[in-house]
């Protein structure tokens, strides 16, 4: 791999630590500040298209002394500093590190929490995990309004190995002002006995192991179908660009097909876990894992034949560290191809015709984000017959609380071991695509399939029709699934046409996916307004990258996709961005615990005459000589 001077390559280390040196030679003092995270600034389509060299701008983004929110923007062309502003304190940018260690500190040095400890028997603070969540939404009385918080629930040790969340303590919950660095409240709710079961995950933690299954191995002799240059990769006539964002993850930009541009970027940009149980220790809960942890910033190291399996291609990633230094993420993007079963096939009925079939396979991109309990794998799957799909993969170690018969409630909290509960929850993701279909402006239309009245015409009542409508302002656009319709949306070029006179586009089509489930007026239904519908339509504006506002800490909603949308403007014909809101409603169950098998969500983009036949016609037969029979 070859690094080259593109305007949307990832920042490499010394770019990040010129600009941490250009913003502390300032005349801001920043030697004691906290560091969010860093972003490259990037250029909107138009502006790539129309010059053809550009400056490396950089944010910079985090928390001084003062506990005040940030941005400052660099340019690492000239090593200037462009300007410096801070962020609302009733919206500040996400945690730092530094924040969260002292979140940890202050509650263990409190000595009402070591009290509530006492109470329970607890007398050594080694064998304390302490878990801080966001202290937006409901705030604490004792928080000053603009101070950041966080708020702290336990888990109790019984070793250093030890898996912490098989033990919590029910009920403890500290209260963290971060701006005046200390605990305000101990929020205790009452002895409930520490569970005693481990719950190791580890292979050395378990009794016995099963024989392993045989060995699956993936061997391409004459090596991959794919090229990677710096960020670009080339492959089946894909071309596109992959990056990670400190705020979504793993993004896609500049997503071409045979030199036809799909869209400009993708990436998530939001998701909330909002928690549905009466649990004192849960109820509350509504996180914003990207835009109040960073999604991006989370991202884990991929291991060799673990997280991928075959010939793989790693690309590393560096990050901004809360004390201003770069940090290296090795193997944060996994690309890779799979082999996905029959791409066509047909057997001529009469035996006088072909007998042909031919196989599929797809180019994965995946990365892995780990905040706090919950894994989430982020992949991208680009397929030989122009389909896009994005999976979210969600892994990880569910909510849990010490049960209570008379604290949890059925339908709300689940049994999963005799000692435990976990409560009802969601994980909603909402992913921006700014598209670029066949290089122009583009339209969104909704297709519902419809039932035919019985007429002379369809006098058995068998008849049905598919019935589209142009959806040409911000309002007509906020929609959600409906199966029983098989609704799907579809994105078009309308000064593109195909050889059937159609114009080309791509099709939206989700799985059945919830909707946010907390009332529309509670902090949740506020904060996370993008989880209200499953799509949403604007024109791009380079500024609306968060469908829940630019930063949430602390925040009571300012800048979603409600405010986006307030204005009602036409998207009759634009530069087109599509938010697209999927998920799962977690019921937790026993096969969850002590780690979650994988649950999966998403979406597919899917052509519809943008090409004018079966693009994989011209496949080769790719019979394996190399696969073994009983016979």
């Amino acid at each position: 791999m070859t690094k080259s001077n593109h305007p949307l390559s990832m920042l490499s280390a010394s770019e990040i630590n010129d600009a941490v040196s250009i913003l502390k030679e300032s005349k801001i003092d920043h030697e004691n500040s906290s560091f969010s995270y860093i972003n490259l600034e990037e250029p909107d389509k138009k502006t790539l298209k129309e010059k053809s060299t550009l400056d490396r701008i950089v944010k910079i983004v985090g928390v001084d002394k003062n506990s005040n929110g940030f941005e400052a923007e660099i340019n690492l062309s000239n090593k200037k500093l462009l300007n410096e502003e801070p962020i609302s304190s009733h919206a500040g940018p996400t945690y730092t590190l530094g924040e969260i260690f002292s979140a940890i500190q202050l509650t263990l040095e409190d000595s009402n929490y070591q009290k509530a400890l006492a109470k329970r028997g607890i007398k050594d603070l080694n064998l304390i995990q302490i878990d801080p969540w966001p202290g937006g939404g409901f705030v604490n009385k004792n928080i000053k309004k603009g101070n950041r918080a966080l708020k702290a629930i336990s888990f109790l040790k019984d070793s250093e190995k030890d898996n912490a969340y098989a033990r919590p303590i029910q009920g403890l919950i500290a209260h963290v002002d971060l701006t005046e660095k200390k605990v305000v409240e101990i929020e205790d709710h009452g002895l409930v006995k520490v569970p005693e079961a481990h719950a190791r995950y580890d292979k050395d933690g378990q009794e016995t192991l099963r024989k392993n299954p045989k060995e699956i191995e993936i061997s391409q002799p004459e090596g991959v179908s794919f090229t990677v240059d710096d960020n670009l990769i080339n492959w089946e006539g894909w071309k596109l660009r992959v990056s990670i964002d400190p705020i979504e993850g793993l993004a896609l930009h500049q997503v071409s097909l045979n030199d036809r541009s799909i869209f400009f970027r993708a990436g998530m940009s939001d998701m909330v876990v909002p928690y549905g149980s009466s649990d004192p220790l849960h109820w509350w809960k509504a996180v914003h894992d990207g835009t109040e942890y960073g999604f991006g910033t989370m991202t884990s190291s991929l291991s060799l034949g673990c997280d991928c399996l075959g010939e793989i291609h790693y690309l590393d990633a560096y990050k901004l560290a809360f004390n201003g230094s770069a940090e290296k993420i090795d193997n944060a993007i996994c690309i890779h191809e799979e082999d996905f079963g029959v791409q066509w096939k047909h057997n001529d009925s009469t035996g006088m015709g072909y007998n042909e079939v031919r196989r599929s396979r797809r180019l994965v991109i995946s990365s892995f984000a780990t905040v706090g309990n919950y894994d989430y794998g982020i992949f991208w799957y680009l397929y030989l017959d122009g389909t896009i799909q994005l999976e979210m993969k969600l892994t990880g170690i569910v909510g849990i609380s010490a049960f209570h018969e008379d604290i949890h409630k059925s339908g709300q909290d689940f049994k999963i071991s005799p000692e435990l509960s976990s409560p009802i929850h969601q994980h909603l993701f909402n992913v921006r695509i700014d598209w670029d279909l066949d290089d122009g402006d583009n339209q969104l239309f909704e297709t519902n399939v419809e039932t035919l009245p019985i007429t002379n015409n369809n006098p058995e009542g068998t008849q049905f029709h598919a019935v589209s409508s142009h959806l040409i302002k911000e309002s007509q656009a906020k929609r959600n699934i409906a199966p029983e319709k098989s609704r799907t949306w579809k994105v078009v070029n309308p000064n593109k046409l195909n050889k059937v006179g159609s114009p080309t586009a791509y099709k939206v089509l989700y799985g059945n996916t919830p909707t946010l489930l907390s009332s529309p007026e509670s902090p949740p239904g506020t904060r996370a307004s993008f989880a209200k519908h499953n799509i949403w339509a604007t024109p791009f504006q380079a500024e609306e990258r968060s469908g829940g506002g630019r930063h949430t800490v602390m925040h009571s909603g300012e800048g979603g996709l409600d405010d986006m949308t307030s204005k009602d403007r036409s998207i009759s014909e634009c530069d087109l961005v599509t938010w697209h809101t999927f998920g799962v409603t977690h019921l937790p169950r026993p096969e969850d615990w002590p780690v979650m098998p994988v649950e999966y969500c998403g979406f597919h983009l899917i052509p519809v005459g943008f090409f004018d036949q079966n693009p994989t016609i011209n496949l080769p037969p790719s019979c394996s000589s190399k696969s073994k029979s009983n016979k």
